[in-house]
């Protein structure tokens, strides 16, 4: 049997760096804000093992530590945190509805969409093993690429994000091996750059077999060339994955304008949608930047959005 329904003033979906410092300001507006926090509480950072490009962190911060934290500044300005994720949503009406679990039914006046989005990744077991274990699998260059400074590195991808993440990777590594499954999807500009750089060999046509390692982390990766079946071995201490990421907003479709790859797409210069009353924070409109920091800041701008709204609509 359903619960009776909720009434709520603002409700945050999502619980990363975005939806955390939307909660703060929030809170602080006295939107008393309640948050689902979904299936992966504290977002992509929870698997991230050393923070340290985020301010306030001098010595560097593991993900699910600053997690914590955020969560509990947030608990401090009395948002309510629950465990459990929106199933159902329904933005036909004035009245902003969504379900939790299939059962609990919420009217909520304001939403702020803080949903993320997911790296993809090979699925191969040893890549798996190695990114559980914090030991040299990485979706992010501009995160992670610092710890393997002066060291040689892996990067798996084709399209324009790869080319970009591999050019930057060849800045502060000894070597980047590129690894390109068929052929360059990139721009021809972005292609050209990664072709011309002395520290980047590109291996076309050759996919990963398995990541290579220890029980301190990678080592490298056994590679295939798929044209002549050839295998071997990559010697690498850094493994970055750059096939993508996939916006976790499949459940909005029907009522949020998504662009092709289903990012949402927000009004520019704001986070509202579509739909009024209806903001989106973080990675989930945004597939450029992709960084704990961007996410707050777009946090912060959807929750004073929500506030301005509110105030709007009451006055």
């Amino acid at each position: 049997m359903s619960e009776a329904i909720e009434k709520v003033k603002c409700l945050i979906i999502g619980s990363g760096p975005a939806g955390y410092t939307a909660a703060i300001y929030a809170a602080r507006a006295n939107m008393k804000p309640i948050m689902y926090e979904g299936s992966q509480p504290g977002g992509q950072l929870t698997t991230t093992n050393e923070v340290e490009n985020f301010p306030g962190y001098p010595e560097g911060v593991t993900g699910p530590a600053m997690m914590i934290e955020l969560r509990n500044q947030a608990e401090r300005f009395e948002t309510d945190v629950r465990s459990g994720w929106i199933t159902k949503v329904d933005f036909s009406g004035p009245i902003h509805k969504v379900w939790i679990n299939d059962e609990k039914e919420i009217h909520c006046e304001t939403i702020i969409i803080s949903t993320g989005a997911a790296a993809k990744y090979l699925g191969l077991p040893s890549e798996q093993k190695y990114l559980k274990m914090g030991g040299g699998v990485s979706a992010c260059a501009v995160c992670d690429g610092f710890f393997y400074k002066n060291q040689e590195v892996i990067i798996v991808g084709a399209g324009d994000s790869a080319c970009e993440e591999a050019h930057y990777l060849s800045k502060i590594c000894k070597k980047v091996t590129m690894l390109v499954r068929n052929e360059f999807r990139a721009s021809k500009i972005m292609a050209a750059r990664v072709r011309n750089t002395e520290n980047i060999e590109i291996l076309l046509r050759t996919e990963t077999v398995e990541v290579l390692g220890d029980e301190y982390g990678v080592t490298g990766a056994k590679v295939k060339n798929r044209d002549t079946g050839e295998e071997h071995d990559v010697a690498a201490s850094g493994f970055f994955v750059a096939i993508g990421h996939k916006p976790n907003t499949g459940i909005f479709k029907d009522y949020i304008t998504l662009d092709e790859t289903g990012y949402i797409v927000n009004e520019k210069g704001s986070t509202r949608t579509n739909i009024p009353g209806v903001f989106v924070s973080g990675d989930a409109a945004d597939h450029v930047y992709r960084q704990a920091i961007t996410a707050a800041g777009t946090g912060c701008m959807a929750a004073l959005d929500a506030e301005r709204y509110l105030a709007a609509k009451e006055g």
